[in-house]
This record gives C-alpha cells, sequence and structure tokens, in this order.
C-alpha cells in the first residue's frame, strides 16, 4: 500500500518539482501572452484562459492524487470525492451563463422601466370597474 521513507521523500520531491516547473510556465505563458516579454506578441484571451485551466488542472490532479493521497485510496471514494467536485465546476459555468444572460438583458430591463405611460384625463371606465361603479351609484 505504502511505500518506504526514502521513496515518499524522492516522490514528493519530483511531484514539487513538476508543480514548480508548471507555475512558471503558467507565469511566462502569461506574460508572454499579454505582450510583457516581446512587444505586440498577445495571444487570444481563449487560448490564455484554457492553457491556464488546464495547466491550473494538471496541477489541481498532481496535489489531490499525491498530497491527498487519493492514489491510495478505494476506487469508491474517489469517485465520491470527484463527482461533486465536477457538479461544483458545472454549477460554476452555469451561474456564469446565466449572469451573462441577465447581463445582456440589464439595457432592455432598464429602458422599459424608465418608459412612462400616459394616461388621458379623461379615460373612460370599461368591463368590471365600470359595472361596479354602476352598482355603487344605484345603491
Amino acid at each position: 500500500m505504502g511505500q518506504s521513507y526514502e521513496q515518499s521523500k524522492k516522490t514528493a520531491t519530483k511531484i514539487i518539482v513538476i508543480l514548480g516547473i508548471i507555475t512558471i510556465a503558467e507565469v511566462i505563458f502569461a506574460l508572454l501572452g499579454k505582450g510583457y516579454i516581446i512587444d505586440g506578441l498577445h495571444f487570444p484571451l481563449i487560448i490564455m484562459g484554457g492553457v491556464m485551466i488546464a495547466m491550473s488542472l494538471v496541477k489541481a490532479y498532481l496535489i489531490v492524487y499525491e498530497f491527498m493521497h487519493m492514489k491510495y485510496e478505494m476506487p469508491g471514494l474517489v469517485k465520491s470525492v470527484l463527482l461533486p467536485t465536477l457538479l461544483l465546476v458545472w454549477a460554476v459555468f452555469a451561474f456564469f451563463q446565466e449572469g451573462n444572460y441577465w447581463k445582456d438583458r440589464r439595457g432592455e430591463i432598464m429602458d422599459k422601466n424608465e418608459d412612462r405611460v400616459e394616461i388621458p384625463a379623461e379615460t373612460k371606465q370599461q368591463g368590471m370597474l365600470k359595472q361596479l361603479d354602476e352598482n355603487r351609484k344605484q345603491n
């Protein structure tokens, strides 16, 4: 099940070095993509975001797998931890989509709220209101 102390130390050191390399790659990629390293070189936002998310997911996987000892756990426990995490990620994306929808509609809603309806001074009552008014006058 487990490793000896020396093997665990080597594995942990290897994972820490890999995490450090990925972090340095993230920083260099972000600076490069924004044009701080090479003037005029800019990556599209979708590429920047996708690469940064992918590298972060690799780091998260390594941390959970090694330092949270998920590689030693039963498959059922691993799934019971990962499934809620995936649902949480799905919920975040769903809330962002919903928020974008309301953000896009905000101007339309504000315009409707500002519209003023002018009611003529001499309006004739119609429908049930007219009948109620006539019944009150009769009584």
